[in-house]
């Protein structure tokens, strides 16, 4: 059963997994890989991990990216998982017959798996406009000016990457 939730109505974006029949431990190990990360980066490492977490998660992160650009008009090549969290949630508990009358407890522990989209793109727009109040206290431009080649001989190999810059 996923549970899609928005929570901030500007940047971010809920996907929420529960009762994920797998132990928390095995899926924090997937999901401390993919925290930071950029949407589509993410993906990739998840198709590539060879672990069976990671298709749950896989799944919760598609979902979030889905509602993110539906509900919110995102794009999705400008979202980063900002948040990944997973908590432990029931246990279920059966009895296995084994030899002469007695029973073996079976514990299968399920999780709950958290996923937070954040569009980089908004904060983006905020940073250049920080950036176009603190131009005006810039210094003069006569200070601030550096000497421009523009004749071909200053780009040699060593400065442009060498002949292995090529394919």
């Amino acid at each position: 059963m996923i549970k899609k939730i928005k929570k901030n109505r500007y940047t971010e974006v809920y996907a929420l997994g529960q009762h994920i029949c797998m132990s928390a431990h095995k899926a924090r190990r997937v999901i401390d890989q993919i925290r930071g990360r950029s949407y589509e980066e993410t993906l990739m490492i998840l198709e590539l991990m060879p672990y069976r977490a990671c298709y749950p998660i896989f799944k919760l992160v598609y979902s979030a990216a889905a509602n993110a650009s539906h509900n919110m008009g995102f794009n999705e090549a400008s979202l980063v998982i900002s948040k990944a969290e997973v908590n432990q949630s029931t246990t279920v508990k059966k009895l296995k017959p084994r030899a002469r009358g007695r029973s073996y407890a079976i514990k299968r522990p399920s999780c709950y798996i958290t996923i937070v989209l954040k569009d980089i793109s908004l904060n983006d727009e905020e940073f250049k406009r920080s950036q176009d109040s603190l131009l005006c206290l810039k210094k003069p431009g006569w200070i601030n000016k550096k000497k421009k080649y523009t004749d071909m001989t200053s780009y040699d190999m060593y400065n442009n990457g060498g002949l292995w810059d090529k394919k």
